[in-house]
């Protein structure tokens, strides 16, 4: 590849600005930003970020609460004029509003991942990840103008090989022009964020031990007993009923079995009251799409 120089002018004499394989005359989509650190890097090489649109699975509250950089890296792509869109499926951005009627020059996905679902040489797993990219490529494809590029960046070692990148592009009228090494270096700022879940309603928590089974039957039995007396029922206010009553099986373990529960129920509180806002979410898009044929 020939190397590009960092600053260029158009045949127009406007100035050019270049980060690798970017340039600020380029329409660019990121798809599945996590704490939007690609997307700064970028403008920070571009002076400016107002041909970015950059995405997220999660909504804003997520990202900023997930991501300790994500709302500087926000505030700064806002003030540049980048485009800033959440909650956008990979799968089906091709639909979005703010995006079914765009073209782009480059459409990038970093290390695409379809969330921690079990070991990653599982078959079950490599197929939610395929599916993934998959429908990434079926969308990106209807989304490029005329010579515009589709970037995936990929781990090529098992067991992620076996994900078979090139097929699934060849799948969706996509060919393979080149492969490049993806070097950090050339993106300061860039910090790597591999997806954590998607909004599949498959729900596995992460990391945190359960250290105590009697411990773990007080904290959550509030949030399973409002659940169970709630079943069924519009709950309009479930972003504030879940941490409520989490928190207050938390402070009720504390007091009636006059220990201090494992910090690492902390941890716990905050994936489940992310997981049923994504599970919410999720529920609610299947009932648009169900809607739909029948005019609803």
């Amino acid at each position: 590849m020939a190397r590009i120089p960092w600053e260029s002018y158009d045949n127009y004499g406007v100035n050019v600005k270049w980060a690798k394989h970017y340039c600020s005359n380029h329409q660019i989509l990121l798809v599945g930003e996590g704490d939007f650190s690609f997307s700064y890097s970028l403008a920070m090489a571009f002076g400016d970020a107002s041909n970015i649109v950059a995405t997220s699975l999660d909504s804003y509250d997520v990202v900023i609460k997930k991501y300790e950089r994500a709302k500087a890296n926000l505030d700064i792509l806002y003030r540049f004029g980048a485009q800033l869109l959440h909650g956008v499926d990979a799968t089906k951005m091709k639909l979005h509003t703010d995006l079914q009627m765009r073209k782009f020059d480059r459409i990038v996905y970093n290390f695409p991942h379809a969330g921690f679902l079990g070991k990653e040489y599982d078959n079950r797993v490599i197929t939610k990840h395929k599916n993934l990219v998959c429908g990434f490529f079926k969308n990106a494809s209807r989304m490029l103008r005329p010579y515009g590029e589709v970037h995936v960046s990929h781990k090529t070692a098992y067991p992620f090989n076996l994900w078979n990148i090139e097929e699934l592009a060849s799948q969706n009228s996509l060919s393979l022009f080149e492969h490049v090494k993806f070097e950090i270096e050339d993106y300061p700022g860039y910090n790597n964020k591999r997806g954590e879940e998607r909004g599949y309603p498959n729900i596995v928590m992460n990391h945190a031990p359960i250290v105590n089974n009697s411990q773990c039957y007080w904290v959550f039995r509030e949030y399973f007993d409002h659940a169970l007396l709630t079943y069924g029922q519009a709950d309009d206010y479930i972003f504030h009923s879940v941490p409520h009553m989490l928190r207050i099986g938390f402070e009720r373990c504390r007091a009636e079995s006059n220990v201090n529960p494992s910090n690492d129920y902390i941890s716990h509180l905050k994936e489940l009251q992310c997981v049923c806002k994504r599970r919410l979410a999720y529920l609610q898009n299947r009932l648009l799409e169900i809607d739909q044929p029948y005019g609803l």
